[in-house]
């Protein structure tokens, strides 16, 4: 399965240090082009080595950014090319950013987020219960916005 992302759910898992068990996960990720050219080729241009795919935003995808642009003031551009994208491409969306969560929510676009992906590596045996409560404590000490009390009950979930 495929999975558009933004820049905030690679941004968790690099500061988690998860972010190799990520690409082994059985998902594909994928972010639009101007988002992997403005905010990630600089510092992560690796990325695309571990296997995240680049999608280019087609004329239509463009025309959807701007009807929602005049439907939700506050995701920002960058924010609303990933949910065009994964609206046009009827993929799901991977985001942690509250604003953005509730455009996609209006928009009827399936989502998941830091704790999903977790979750997942869990799971898959990728990781450890013990690497993912080291993980979430990296992200706090990275000042990462995540819904820190669902994350203190997914860990009471895992033991």
């Amino acid at each position: 399965m495929l999975l558009i992302s933004d820049a905030n759910i690679l941004i968790d898992m690099i500061e988690g240090e998860l972010i190799e068990e990520m690409f082994k996960l059985p998902e594909d990720y994928a972010v639009p082009d101007i988002l992997y050219e403005e905010e990630l080729i600089e510092q992560h241009s690796d990325l695309v080595e571990k296997g995240l795919q680049i999608m280019e935003m087609n004329e239509v995808t463009v025309i959807e950014v701007f009807k929602l642009r005049q439907k939700y003031r506050r995701p920002g551009q960058n924010d609303l090319n990933t949910l065009a994208l994964a609206k046009m491409e009827q993929l799901p969306l991977l985001t942690g950013d509250g604003d953005l969560r509730n455009a996609a929510k209006a928009e009827n676009v399936d989502l998941e987020g830091t704790l999903w992906l977790v979750k997942r590596m869990v799971e898959e045996q990728l990781i450890t219960k013990q690497k993912a409560t080291e993980a979430y404590e990296k992200m706090r000490e990275g000042n990462r916005r995540l819904p820190w009390h669902l994350v203190e009950k997914q860990l009471n979930e895992f033991n």
